[in-house]
């Protein structure tokens, strides 16, 4: 399904829809950052996705990891809850999301490299690269909060 973001432009359609979901930075032993490219939009993102009824939070993290890059993991901690309202998501069959995304900091114990359909590239990448890297303004936010390395989560 097409997908278009919205990031605080005054084009966005109005939401119609809230749908938890989870976002993971996800490490290897080197410190990487794992990414995948996206279909829908081109762009590098972390792995993630909307949380399925019956599984926890923490669960559908680790379910969306392994869907989407092959690797099993670990979850170490939240690094933030992610609820901006100008960051809209819009569907092709007429859902229009706004974002409300919790983002964990996850480690690599398993599995190896594959690529899903919802992806076109999957690589593990130093700090030093990420900023040659697309990616969406949220991705960026997560990512700068994963390093400031905040004990508490962040909450935005």
């Amino acid at each position: 399904m097409a997908r278009k973001d919205y990031y605080h432009q005054a084009n966005a359609p109005q939401s119609n829809s809230l749908v938890p979901a989870a976002s993971a930075v996800v490490t290897n032993s080197k410190g990487q950052i794992l990414l995948h490219k996206r279909s829908d939009n081109q762009l590098w993102s972390l792995p993630g996705g909307t949380m399925e009824l019956g599984e926890t939070i923490q669960e559908t993290i680790i379910r969306e990891v392994k869907e989407e890059t092959g690797f099993d993991v670990e979850v170490l901690k939240c690094i933030g809850i992610y609820t901006d309202p100008g960051h809209i998501i819009e569907f092709s069959d007429g859902e229009v999301r706004q974002q409300f995304s919790i983002c964990f900091a996850c480690r690599i114990i398993g599995g190896e490299l594959a690529i899903s359909s919802e992806s076109i590239q999957v690589r593990l990448f130093s700090k030093d690269e990420l900023a040659s890297l697309q990616l969406h303004p949220a991705q960026q936010i997560r990512l700068q909060d994963f390093f400031a390395n905040q004990e508490k989560a962040f909450i935005r």
